[in-house]
Formats: structure tokens, sequence, C-alpha cells
């Protein structure tokens, strides 16, 4: 038996003026682009030539309409308050135009983003691909993700600030597009996303099989249970373990190889309280149920046994504040802006190779 491939949609699209204004240039110059060919019969290769220059503009066109979705629902509420929005969309509208002229990725690209006229159309189809299997149907899926998205306005508002997030902290991401195609610590958050809200409504048993296929697929395993707030960067995001009781806060920073877990078998309230804007390295281990304070850093590798006060930094395993217990050194700048991880070192040890 095959596993089904899901299949691009046809959706009507939204009623964005500016996305109106892009499909009527598309339809012309697809028009356009006809006539040549048909005007120039003389000279198949000047033909191609012509044909292959009107549907390049096409291309063109299609990237501005997907971006034109994708840049409205971003920067819907904040486009006054961002002074660099329009600079942002014409460097994606470049790296797609770039990304289109691929051979290797024109088909790619088509299935799964300009055959979408939104940004939940399109991340719905790419999420369902991936987790789709010989006995989940991609198409089910798909539907199920979309009506989702449309249905939940606190899932939409986690992806764009995700989205926001992983373009300012993360210099690997050059464009949004690049984020939503490549980035499965992106994606994974997505589908927890997705998971979390179907467990808010009772289907448990759905956002199981959703837990189960992320971390099959993306390598991440977070329970639907688990809280977790916008803004969040799951930066690589292999070997991420959340438990069920966990609570993460807005805009936290969470590198590869990180848990948050309980420490036995014992039920009830066991998993660990992350505040907001708290930045965690890479392998790092945070276990029971302990608050890690708003604008703390924790340190790669460590393992962090006990309470961490906000703006503080804890290293080590077992992680020891760095300063000391009773008089820690405080973080002068969020570490989530700075995403620095060893200015500590010279203030923890005396350390040398």
């Amino acid at each position: 038996m095959k596993k089904r491939r899901c299949q691009p949609p046809t959706i009507p699209l939204p009623s964005l003026s500016l996305s109106h204004i892009l499909t009527h240039t598309h339809a012309n110059a697809r028009a356009h682009a006809h006539a040549c060919a048909h005007t120039h019969t003389h000279t198949n290769t000047h033909t191609s030539s012509i044909a292959g220059s009107a549907m390049s503009v096409i291309s063109l066109f299609h990237c501005f309409l997907l971006h034109a979705c994708v840049m409205q629902a971003i920067f819907d509420k904040t486009w006054r308050e961002w002074p660099t929005a329009r600079l942002l969309c014409q460097v994606d509208n470049l790296s797609l135009l770039k990304m289109s002229h691929e051979p290797l990725l024109t088909k790619h690209l088509n299935a799964l983003v300009l055959a979408h006229t939104s940004l939940e159309h399109a991340l719905s189809f790419i999420l369902a691909s991936k987790l789709a299997s010989i006995a989940l149907d991609a198409d089910v899926l798909y539907k199920l993700f979309v009506d989702v998205m449309q249905s939940s306005a606190k899932v939409r508002e986690g992806i764009y600030a995700d989205l926001r997030a992983v373009k300012e902290r993360d210099p690997a991401c050059t464009c949004y597009c690049h984020c939503v195609l490549n980035f499965k610590g992106f994606q994974a958050c997505q589908v927890y996303r997705i998971a979390h809200c179907l467990w808010n409504q009772d289907k448990k048993a759905v956002a199981y099989v959703l837990q189960s296929r992320m971390s099959e697929v993306f390598g991440v395993d977070i329970h639907p249970a688990a809280r977790i707030g916008k803004g969040v960067l799951f930066d690589h995001a292999a070997g991420v373990v959340i438990g069920e009781t966990a609570v993460v806060g807005d805009n936290v920073a969470i590198l590869h190889g990180v848990t948050l877990g309980g420490t036995g078998k014992h039920g009830g309230d066991r998993h660990p309280k992350i505040g907001a804007g708290v930045l965690i390295g890479a392998g790092a281990s945070i276990i029971g149920n302990i608050t890690v304070g708003d604008g703390a850093k924790i340190g790669a590798g460590a393992l962090v046994l006990m309470e961490v006060p906000p703006r503080t930094t804890a290293v080590g395993c077992p992680a020891r504040l760095v300063g000391g217990r009773n008089n820690p050194t405080k973080l002068t700048e969020p570490p989530i802006e700075t995403m620095d991880h060893l200015s500590y070192v010279a203030d923890w040890c005396d350390y040398v190779i």
C-alpha cells in the first residue's frame, strides 16, 4: 500500500486588496505570454525565449502574491510600529524569486508555496505532507490543520510571533519562506500548537497522534498539554523534550537537546516553569517543578535542579549561579536579544585549554 500524496488544493483568494491587484496583474502577464508565443511562431527558439521571459515575470508576480499574503498576516497589526517592514518585504521577494529560478525547486515551490493563497494554507499543506503516513491521510490532516488555524486566533498569533522570532534571532534564517519551508524547529512548534488546541477541545486521541508523529518526523517531543507562549525559537530543535505540565513563557529561545522534564514517576504538576525572555543553551536539562525567572540564561549542558532567579545565569552540572547564590550577577541585556552563550565564562571559571 503506497503512501498517499497530498495534492495542492484549489482555494479562492482572500479578500486582500493588494492580492487582488497582483492577481489581475498576474492574469494579464499570462495572457501577454501566450500572445507573444502565438505571434512569434516563425522561430521556435525566439518563441521559447519570449515565453520563458514572460513566465519569469509570472513567477515574480506569484512570489509577490504569496508574499503579500504572508506579510499582511505578519505585519497587519504592527506595520506602523515596524519601520523596516517594507525593506524585509523586498528582501523576501528577491529570495523567493531567486529560489523560483532553480530547476530543482520549481515543482517544490509550486506545490508547497505558490499553489496556496495564505500562510495558513501553505503551512497546513507543508505539515500535512510531512506528517502523513500509510495510516494517516495527508488530505485529512491538511483539512484538520486549516480548520484549526482558521478557527483559533491564538494559534495564528503564535505562528506569526514565532516567524518573527526566528527571523530576528537566527542569523541562518535569510527569509520568512526559508523558515516556513525548511526550519523543523518552527514546523514542530506549529504542530504542537495545533495539538494543544485539539487537546483543549478534548480531542486528546488526535493530539497524542500528532505528538507521536512530530516526535518521529522532527525529533521533537512536546506533550500537547504543555503550555508554550508566543515568539518561541526552537533553534535546530533536534532532541528537544518538553513534559506534560511544563510552562514556557513568551519570547523564549530553546536550542537543541534541551529537556524540560520531571523527576520521577509521580503524577501532578512535575515539570519546569520557564519565564518570559529566557535563553536555554544546547543540551541543558531543567528537571522538576522549579521556576526559571524572566530574562534568565541557562548555559549549554547545564543540569538545573533548583530555581533560577530572574536575569541571572545558571551554568554547570549541577548548575550554579554566576556570581554565587547570595549575590548572583544580573544580566544587563535580555539574553534573547543578544543570543550570547559565552559572556558568562570569564566570570564563572578560569577556563583554558
